[in-house]
């Protein structure tokens, strides 16, 4: 999991990180077929926003696509008190086109990308960066304005700054923390949008109640493979000694770290308990052909390998925990966080347990934790979803806490794709509830054709997959280690 948590954030500094100093040359796009006159000025439409700025614009066949600052106030009670610039990114198709507002959570891609609901009503998007993910952090950081009203203000202020060019029907959604975001937003600002998709997004209404966890991990996927990651996790703590040399070497060549957890021991077991639930967040039942056989009689290598590769021994060192201070603070002050037993390890290897987000932030940054604010959210869920749409994979821990409707929700549901991890999407549910789900959709947006509307099954994404510009990526998020 860490290790493509690095590959991630590798892949956002390569493509993502575009200096707020000053705006960048626009580059013209490419050929878009067919325009508007108002979609030739959209870039002036869009800079004509009072705090918007230009950062760049890059081509995509049959879109417009600007990376874009705008400016919003550090806190949405007390406008005055500072501002900071917050980064997003628009992929215009046409403005007689519906809009979906798409938030990860996390930091912002800056390379055209099309999320599925876009494909689906084949419309434009709009991407927020998360406030206090670097670029959009206020400096100085005032910690205590990054919580879930303050970033859903965010969504809410650049909604209302775009609904006068983006007229027709918007809907939100993102994946894991984007997906509770997208919740939070709707909580918060339920007369924005007008459906909301939400993707394997966690619920841990409950902090220190996580027994649904460990139901799910005695029975997720084959007691074959449960059996294989089960001692592969073992054997990485009984040869805890020479595998943490190697740690020390591998620290020592790459300058690693370890002032935020408190030592390389630390960060080691840590790494070793993420291993089971890394596998089944990012990977599929099939994928365990590649897990040691026989844990007792592997090398040291191998385990070391295989724990590497799926929970990354770079992660918690302090250049891996660091772009994710934001995300752990929010999960030690309103998100919560899941922990699990370890039946199948003996005490005396485990020293620490999973450890509270408290241990992945530094100590200067003061942290207490809200019992109420998910409580809160999933009281509204119950009782007040409208046009929300819920997206589980079987095989995904997160879901072991999901959002859950009750009787005052109103056209909303919650589906589960089988077999699938943290990746499920409407494409990988079961073809009835496929076709719903993509009917409801088109109906939120106002697309839905007149044969969809009298047959829900007939229902199917407006615009044709694109391999480039249709992400359908595992969501990538840090596990929340209390």
């Amino acid at each position: 999991m860490r290790k493509a948590l690095r590959w991630l954030l590798a892949l956002t500094v390569l493509i993502g990180t575009v200096s707020t100093a000053g705006a960048a040359t626009a580059v013209e796009p490419e050929a878009t077929g067919t325009t508007t006159t108002t979609d030739t000025d959209i870039k002036d439409r869009l800079l004509s926003v009072p705090g918007m700025s230009l950062v760049q614009e890059k081509p995509y066949t049959g879109y417009r696509f600007f990376v874009l600052n705008y400016t919003q106030p550090v806190d949405h009670r007390h406008p005055s008190k500072g501002t900071f610039q917050q980064r997003i990114t628009v992929l215009h198709k046409d403005v007689s086109r519906p809009t979906v507002f798409y938030t990860g959570g996390y930091n912002v891609s800056t390379n055209p990308s099309r999320r599925e609901p876009t494909q689906i009503v084949d419309g434009n998007q709009v991407s927020m960066e998360y406030r206090f993910f670097t670029p959009s952090r206020p400096d100085p950081a005032d910690w205590s304005k990054l919580d879930i009203w303050q970033a859903a203000s965010d969504q809410h202020r650049i909604f209302k700054a775009l609904k006068s060019i983006y007229t027709k029907k918007w809907v939100s959604t993102g994946g894991s923390k984007g997906g509770m975001t997208a919740t939070y937003y709707e909580r918060f600002y339920p007369r924005d949008m007008d459906g909301v998709i939400a993707y394997v997004a966690p619920n841990d209404v409950v902090n220190n109640e996580d027994s649904a966890y460990d139901r799910f991990f005695q029975r997720v996927g084959t007691k074959e493979c449960r059996d294989r990651l089960n001692a592969v996790q073992r054997e990485a703590l009984v040869r805890r000694e020479p595998l943490e040399k190697k740690y020390e070497a591998v620290a020592a060549e790459n300058g690693y770290t370890f002032h935020t957890i408190g030592s390389l021991d630390r960060a080691y077991e840590a790494v070793v308990l993420d291993y089971v639930w890394g596998f089944w967040q990012y990977s599929l039942l099939s994928d365990c052909d590649s897990i040691p056989a026989n844990a007792a009689t592997a090398t040291d290598d191998e385990i070391w390998n295989s724990v590497d590769t799926i929970s990354g021994f770079s992660f918690y060192t302090d250049q891996g925990l660091e772009p994710y201070t934001p995300y752990y603070y929010q999960a030690g002050t309103q998100l919560g966080a899941p922990t699990i037993r370890f039946p199948h390890i003996e005490k005396q290897y485990v020293r620490y347990g999973y450890q509270p987000p408290r241990n992945f932030v530094p100590r200067s940054i003061p942290m207490k934790f809200q019992p109420s604010a998910m409580r809160d959210v999933d009281s509204w869920v119950r009782h007040n979803a409208r046009h929300m749409l819920f997206v589980y994979g079987q095989n995904d821990p997160w879901g072991a806490e999901r959002f859950r409707l009750g009787n005052g929700a109103k056209d909303s549901y919650v589906f589960t794709a089988p077999g699938l991890n943290h990746g499920a999407n409407v494409a990988g549910l079961v073809a009835e509830e496929k076709a719903l789900a993509t009917a409801r959709i088109l109906e939120w947006a106002g697309v839905a054709p007149a044969t969809v509307q009298q047959n829900p099954s007939a229902a199917k994404p407006l615009a044709k997959f694109d391999a480039k510009l249709d992400t359908r990526d595992v969501e990538r998020e840090p596990a929340l280690r209390p």
